[in-house]
């Protein structure tokens, strides 16, 4: 059995892991290894190019090489704060969705745009080391899903027995999101969790979303489907006491330490030292907010709703499906399986690089979204109308 993250979901069941902590038919599917040299990309300094050998589309392969000197193809350039090109400022602004305040993060005044989506228990700032280098040709949205990060984060008790937290209101959220503040059709690039909250918007409204690229996909284990009959009774009665009684918040307060957060990442990330605290503050400030504790025991309990098996088979966008080869949590050779629905155009392994891959390794993601963006872009796209 896999190893598992207590901010993932209950003891003793095979859970699915958190991203932190927290029918198109293609003429033939790869599954292609990235493999790329050794450069530094904490800050982005260097710009890549991507590179596809003419190995057979069966075993193809992709490389990354560096191009150019980012400081010198900048360097006639205006510098805004943090000494980025002005076009690459992260910008963090508010939406009003539905009464609810919900925070983004954008980069990039051109080009085709690509909304970026967390994974549970995270936010926005997880995609840190790609909105501004992405933002070079692309307009770049990262998103704090409504319940998490630094959006509002109503009490799940507040709609009276329906449940709230779930994949069709992130879904919802995702697409109004295009709607109101992209204006535009999108790419969705997602992590983990996200990636459910990616192909559910995908299949509600599939004449927004321009392709899915699904990172390290959550299993969800959890799920009452996945489990076996014995055992259900018990992981419902477990929900209940953690829902209902003070042991979930009891629970919360236990893990919710930048020490506890820490080791987590580390299980997470096959290399422990991208696990800083910078990125151990980032995921847990936002996680100490009044009502994050409700939304946290409300998922974690959350034990039906789609199955990404479920969600593929109604997407009409091309997928590509990556994967840190390394995930302890969500086993590659699981994640292998959902490279024979007819969307996915490619399987990409992602050596040496655990779940959160776009974090851990973004010199390896983000030359492979551009890539798997530029093969699927339209100039000739038009904006969104808003009565869509």
């Amino acid at each position: 059995m896999a190893n598992t993250s207590i901010f993932a979901a209950l003891p003793l069941t095979n859970f699915e892991i958190p991203s932190l902590l927290f029918h198109r038919r293609v003429r033939a599917k790869n599954t292609s290894i990235i493999s790329f040299p050794e450069t530094h990309f904490l800050r982005q300094s260097i710009s890549t190019g991507i590179v596809r050998s003419s190995a057979p589309r069966e075993t193809g392969s992709v490389s990354c090489s560096s191009i150019t000197d980012e400081a010198s193809t900048f360097k006639d350039r205006p510098v805004g704060e943090n000494g980025y090109p002005e076009e690459l400022q992260v910008r963090t602004l508010t939406w009003n969705w539905k009464g609810y305040s919900i925070r983004y993060q954008c980069a990039g005044i051109s080009g085709p745009a690509l909304v970026l989506v967390h994974g549970f228990g995270a936010n926005s700032d997880h995609w840190r080391k790609n909105t501004p280098i992405l933002g070079k040709s692309h307009r770049v949205y990262s998103i704090d899903l409504i319940g998490y990060g630094y959006s509002d984060k109503p009490n799940p008790r507040e709609f009276g027995g329906k449940p709230f937290y779930t994949f069709e209101t992130w879904g919802e959220q995702l697409n109004d999101f295009c709607l109101d503040v992209v204006k535009d059709e999108a790419f969705f690039i997602c992590n983990s969790i996200g990636g459910l909250v990616g192909l559910q918007a995908a299949v509600s409204k599939p004449e927004i979303c321009r392709g899915l690229m699904l990172l390290n996909i959550s299993l969800r284990m959890l799920h009452i489907k996945k489990q076996p009959l014995i055992g259900r009774p018990f992981i419902k009665s477990f929900q209940n006491l953690l829902r209902n009684t003070p042991v979930g918040k009891l629970f919360f307060k236990t893990i919710a330490k930048p020490e506890t957060v820490k080791s987590i990442l580390c299980q997470c990330y096959h290399d422990s030292s991208q696990v800083t605290d910078e990125l151990v503050e980032a995921i847990l400030r936002p996680g100490l907010e009044p009502g994050a504790v409700d939304v946290f025991l409300e998922f974690i309990c959350y034990s039906g709703g789609p199955l990404p098996e479920d969600l593929l088979p109604q997407v009409k966008c091309p997928v590509l499906i990556a994967w840190g080869e390394k995930d302890p949590w969500e086993p590659i050779e699981l994640g292998r399986a959902y490279s024979k629905f007819d969307a996915v155009e490619e399987f990409v392994v992602l050596p040496e690089a655990g779940h959160c891959p776009q974090d851990e390794k973004p010199e390896m993601v983000n030359p492979l979204i551009a890539s798997f963006v530029a093969r699927h872009s339209n100039s000739n796209t038009a904006a969104l109308a808003p009565d869509i």
